[in-house]
């Protein structure tokens, strides 16, 4: 799975002028899943992102995660970070899973997060969404699991 994270002060996704998530200080998740992805994948990003270090500890240094500072996560399907432009000017999305898949995976991540959070708040897979937020560094870093 790939997924591209923002810390941010606020984020929320609109969907047809209607907000489908929004949180306060925490984490931007956009998720793109890749074919070969299973819902252990979707377990290890989960974990990787409850755990990921990129808060401000006492000293300022980056040393404490979303679950250290009662962060909240706002989680978007995003197929694009699949993009392959190797080829010419027009991007490919054959590296993202096919549509059943991939909603199939968003929603374990959904769930795992709520698990291990105990909320999640989130965009609507295959919609057209408007993003706002507030990066938060700025920071924002991209990773791959596998």
């Amino acid at each position: 799975m790939i997924a591209l994270v923002q810390r941010v002060r606020e984020a929320r996704v609109d969907v047809a002028g209607r907000v489908t998530g929004a949180i306060g200080p925490g984490l931007l998740v956009f998720v793109c899943a890749e074919p070969a992805d299973t819902e252990a994948t979707a377990s290890k990003l989960v974990d990787k992102l409850v755990k990921l270090r990129i808060f401000a500890d006492e000293a300022g240094k980056m040393n404490r995660s979303v679950q250290d500072v009662g962060g909240a996560l706002l989680v978007v399907s995003q197929f694009t970070l699949a993009a392959d432009v190797s080829g010419g000017n027009r991007p490919s999305f054959t590296g993202a899973a096919p549509p059943v898949l991939g909603r199939a995976l968003y929603e374990r991540v959904l769930a795992l997060v709520a698990e291990r959070l105990g909320a999640v708040q989130a965009g609507e897979f295959g919609a057209d969404m408007q993003v706002h937020l507030v990066n938060d560094g700025p920071v924002t870093i991209p990773f791959t699991v596998r």
